[in-house]
């Protein structure tokens, strides 16, 4: 029998430890999402046959179900699903296994063969990037970026700076301001959630592991954004926010965080579009060098 738990801060230097060594390069894998989003999903994890399991719970009006993500490790897999199979039973339902890139579908494929029908799920595809890239904005691809920037450099002085716990009182003004510009009827819940998880993320910076920065205009934020490692060479941008009276503020904020990332992480992972058709042509317009599918696997009874 599995034994879980909660998500906590304290467990980041457990679960790392799988997540930091693994091939997978999608952003549920980042400890600071699992972490602030915790509240929405009760998010859980155990450790077992050397393998990192994460289980949370999906569903509205009360009717939640317990679902899965691809385990992390070097192990017995068919053993592994048996037991993920177990435990959905004991909580009523078939195993389902979400956010599944096509090199885990392949290992689930290969450990139980015929057994999962996959469900392509486009609108969660994560959007990755050479860090170079975003970091240098090199090619006619990249010519309109360039243009914005230069626009912006034009019209303001600025100044970038790390994002410190001082700063978070800031930051914070000014995703209330984005918040209520942004916020409609259809989305008011998304949206609140989003400002849940991030409250969360900016007032445990440090302990999440978190680096970011922020664009200063004659003394006020204008745009802010912070990630964090996803494993040893993905870096995930989790959060971009800024005020979009500034023209092309998000390009800047975009390039200048990217060339702060360490060398070290030869991807970075911006995440969904969540099938909003404006995010999606924004994260477009840089050019993905993967565009990450994901399946949500369904194992057949």
């Amino acid at each position: 029998m599995l034994s879980f738990k909660p998500i906590e801060i304290t467990d980041k230097e457990i679960i790392t430890s799988y997540t930091f060594r693994s091939h997978y390069l999608n952003c549920d894998y980042s400890f600071a999402n699992m972490c602030s989003w915790s509240f929405l999903y009760k998010s859980e994890y155990a450790v077992a046959d050397n393998y990192l399991i994460i289980r949370f719970f999906v569903g509205e009006n009360g009717d939640y179900r317990r679902v899965y993500m691809q385990s992390v490790g070097e192990g017995d897999l068919p053993r592994l699903i048996s037991l993920l199979e177990n435990d959905a039973s004991d909580g009523g339902f078939p195993l389902w296994i979400l956010g599944v890139t096509p090199d885990a579908k392949n290992e689930l494929e290969n450990a139980a063969p015929g057994q999962f029908k996959f469900v392509h799920e486009k609108d969660f595809s994560d959007y990755i990037y050479l860090r170079t890239d975003l970091a240098e904005l090199k090619g006619k691809k990249y010519q309109s970026k360039r243009n914005h920037i230069n626009k912006f450099k034009s019209l303001y002085d600025y100044e970038y700076i790390p994002i410190t716990p001082d700063l978070v009182p800031r930051c914070l003004e000014l995703e209330s301001l984005w918040f209520r510009a942004n916020r409609t009827d259809n989305d008011a819940d998304d949206l609140q959630h989003e400002k849940r998880s991030m409250v969360y993320a900016l007032n445990h910076y440090d302990e999440l592991g978190l680096s970011g920065g922020a664009i200063v205009v004659g003394g006020e934020i204008i745009a802010f954004t912070y990630g964090s490692p996803i494993n040893n060479k993905a870096f995930g941008v989790h959060v971009e926010k800024a005020d979009v009276n500034f023209e092309g503020i998000f390009s800047l904020i975009n390039q200048e965080f990217a060339k702060r990332i360490p060398e070290r992480y030869i991807f970075v992972n911006r995440e969904e579009d969540l099938g909003i058709a404006g995010l999606r042509q924004a994260k477009q317009s840089y050019h993905p060098t993967i565009l990450l599918e994901k399946y949500t696997a369904l194992k057949k009874s």
